[in-house]
């Protein structure tokens, strides 16, 4: 008797190839075996079954009921109709007869249920496409820097030969598709003919509000008409279309989970770190598709001469408050830019500002409102105006450390009415004189019970007066000499 994985073995086989020889080596079964199996249509538990009985039915009582209702509703569950009648028959049926229930109810379902969907494997052509999608990575638990690390991986798959690569990536958004679609054409090294992607809003827009239409955002075409390729999408609500990379997804992330833990740890100093981890996962993993990739390959056209901007560009003004709004998100820069127009160059990770062909200051990318403020652009002119702290929106930014914070709170504390001013000359210091001492300082004096205020910063950072060593005056004794005249006579 062969199994039901054999039986199913052969048969896909025998589908793919109509040669009932070929599927029986396949399946590891005698070719006289497999050829009845085929003839008869029916697996080994149906074709062996026993067709006669060696008890009374158990089911006598209740099968005419249970039939009815698999008639009326054929989507109900086996488990759930059996809990119906064990509930309303007890006495005809016992908990015993759970799995003949299950057994009768599933041939009743292939002999009289409806139609079950179809699935039809598509006929790849190799270089012919990529698809792209993003998949949630929280799950990973990976920490960068000491933090938790939510994120989401750009992923792009070739079906045929199922090549994949990876970028993590903060958000699903047009920067993080650049960054993801170019980096893996740039790791395979070539250009494939269409790049297919679903219907979100990252590629595509409503056409017209209340329609279900949409097209392609511009931003998008102008990326396929550089690279040459032909944007593509699948229909709405159908992500079996975009099956390869969707089911790619969850492998991705399970061989990702299997190195971490091998490296015995989800922490990386840095994004850039944990991107490389990535990126060596998916090596390893495209290490195995050689063969198929080598057809790939062979049909992709170039890249282009010129590499596209992952950066996306905008001209803004610095306003009165030293600072400028980059996606609803305001960015300190130094003072005396106010008024000027600067570029903000923007990437998934960063945003950079430049000014007159030069890079002024350069942050980490902001999620949500939340402001970036570095102390330092502002600080010269709110040491004029100590009062202004109480009620500046962007006071909490003004805190660059913990220890910061504490030293506040002390100052609080003792003076509350002149703690703010205090405390604006200590950052005033650390602007002058470097973060890392100050924060040392302020450090020791909250150990010790001290005042963290700036004249205590200031006394400790000067130490005490520094000079040349003073050396001991050198007197020679002439009687030595003398000593070593007599011996060498």
């Amino acid at each position: 008797m062969i199994t039901e994985q054999q039986y199913r073995r052969l048969m896909n086989e025998y589908e793919k190839t109509g040669l009932v020889g070929q599927a029986a080596l396949k399946a590891s079964m005698d070719r006289k075996t497999a050829a009845r199996y085929v003839a008869c249509g029916h697996g080994p538990q149906e074709r062996e079954a026993r067709w006669w009985r060696t008890r009374e039915d158990p089911l006598k009582g209740i099968w005419p009921e249970a039939e009815r209702w698999l008639t009326r509703a054929p989507e109900l569950e086996a488990k759930a109709l059996f809990e119906h009648l064990l509930a309303s028959r007890p006495e005809e049926v016992g908990a015993q007869s759970l799995r003949t229930f299950y057994e009768r109810v599933a041939r009743w379902k292939r002999e009289h249920g409806a139609p079950r969907e179809v699935f039809f494997p598509q006929a790849r052509e190799p270089g012919r496409s990529v698809q792209l999608d993003w998949t949630h990575a929280n799950d990973l638990s990976v920490r960068t820097g000491g933090e938790a690390f939510p994120h989401l991986l750009c992923h792009v798959v070739l079906p045929y030969s199922n090549w994949e690569w990876a970028v993590p990536c903060r958000s699903e958004s047009f920067l993080s598709l650049k960054a993801g679609l170019l980096t893996g054409l740039e790791e395979l090294g070539g250009v494939p003919v269409q790049v297919q992607t679903d219907q979100s809003s990252t590629a595509t827009h409503q056409l017209r509000r209340g329609k279900g239409a949409r097209g392609f955002n511009p931003e998008y075409l102008a990326l396929c008409a550089h690279l040459g390729v032909e944007p593509c999408t699948i229909n709405k609500a159908s992500p079996q279309e975009n099956g390869d990379v969707e089911s790619a997804n969850g492998h991705l992330k399970r061989r990702l989970e299997a190195h971490l833990v091998l490296r015995g740890s989800r922490d990386f100093a840095t994004e850039a770190e944990y991107a490389a981890f990535v990126a060596k996962v998916c090596t390893g993993a495209n290490a195995l598709r050689q063969p198929r990739l080598a057809e790939e390959r062979a049909r992709l056209r170039p890249l282009p001469a010129t590499r596209y901007p992952q950066a996306e560009e905008m001209a803004v003004r610095v306003s009165s408050y030293s600072t400028a709004r980059v996606k609803n998100c305001a960015y300190s820069l130094p003072s005396q830019l106010i008024g000027a127009m600067v570029t903000a160059q923007i990437t998934e990770g960063e945003v950079a500002f430049v000014h007159a062909g030069r890079e002024v200051v350069r942050y980490r990318r902001r999620r949500t409102q939340e402001p970036a403020i570095d102390y330092r652009h502002v600080i010269h002119s709110l040491a004029r105006k100590p009062g202004a702290f109480a009620g500046y929106i962007y006071r909490d930014e003004l805190f660059p450390r913990t220890v910061f914070r504490q030293a506040y709170d002390r100052l609080q504390q003792l003076d509350a009415k002149r703690c703010d001013a205090i405390y604006v000359r200590v950052l005033l210091l650390a602007a002058e004189l470097g973060e890392e001492p100050v924060a040392d300082v302020l450090g020791r004096l909250l150990r010790e019970g001290a005042v963290p205020d700036d004249q205590a910063v200031r006394h400790a950072l000067a130490g005490p007066p520094s000079g040349p060593p003073e050396l001991a005056r050198f007197e020679p004794q002439l009687h030595d000499y003398d000593e070593l005249l007599e011996v060498g006579t």
